[in-house]
């Protein structure tokens, strides 16, 4: 059965209107997605994991206090399609590579987690600078994408453990098609930033140390949002 943008939105949709609580942060095992097997489908336990490893700090206290009205107000305008509320991930773009830059946002308990490192597209940084510069919706760019994304099922492609992201903007709808998600990609350690002052590059997806990725992926279960900035 193939499943594309509209029908997933279209699902997500009636799951945040059934949960009846679109102010509220969920339950991670409310974030189930509705009915059968589908694109959209992730056992309940893929949902219900604990935040990722690391030192959390108070979000008055951590350095995205300033991107956390913006995320909030993504979080408002797509509360149709978003099922959690309760944790959103924040990725700062305007930073380089070598700089930890996502950031799990734990909203019920008032917290950051230790914020990883994150790759960003070839298409964003043809020189290999370690900068995002240029931003694409566009297939076959091998830039990544700003905006909000609503993050989806949990995989196993090439890359191992993956998941599906759904972009919820003009910036970044195309996301499904271009297979724009989140998985593990070697390139992407400190031992790489210590060797060339930055991380490798993806070809748009948000690319992740091996070692983070299995409490990234569990933190961010289904039906939350992952907002890209620069």
């Amino acid at each position: 059965m193939t499943i594309n943008r509209r029908h997933f939105l279209g699902a997500l949709t009636g799951t945040a209107a059934s949960l009846a609580l679109p102010r509220q942060p969920l339950h991670a095992q409310e974030a189930e997605l509705p009915g059968g097997t589908f694109w959209g489908t992730v056992p309940v336990a893929d949902a219900g994991a604990p935040m990722v490893q690391g030192e959390p700090v108070a979000i008055a206290r951590s350095g995205i206090l300033p991107l956390i009205p913006r995320a909030l107000a993504a979080l408002d305008q797509h509360g149709s399609v978003i099922a959690a509320r309760d944790r959103i991930a924040i990725v700062d773009f305007s930073q380089p590579s070598r700089e930890a830059r996502f950031h799990i946002v734990d909203l019920a308990g008032g917290t950051v987690s230790a914020p990883l490192l994150v790759a960003h597209g070839k298409g964003s940084d043809p020189a290999n600078c370690g900068m995002a510069q240029h931003f694409s919706n566009q297939v076959d760019s091998e830039a990544s994408s700003r905006g909000s994304y609503v993050t989806g099922e949990l995989y196993y492609g090439k890359h191992g453990r993956s998941r599906r992201l759904v972009g919820l903007d003009p910036d970044n709808d195309r996301a499904m098609e271009r297979g724009i998600v989140i998985h593990a990609a070697s390139y992407v350690s400190p031992a790489v930033v210590a060797m060339q002052g930055r991380v490798g590059r993806s070809q748009g997806c948000f690319a992740v140390n091996p070692r983070e990725i299995n409490h990234v992926l569990e933190a961010l279960g289904p039906g939350r949002l992952l907002f890209a900035t620069a």
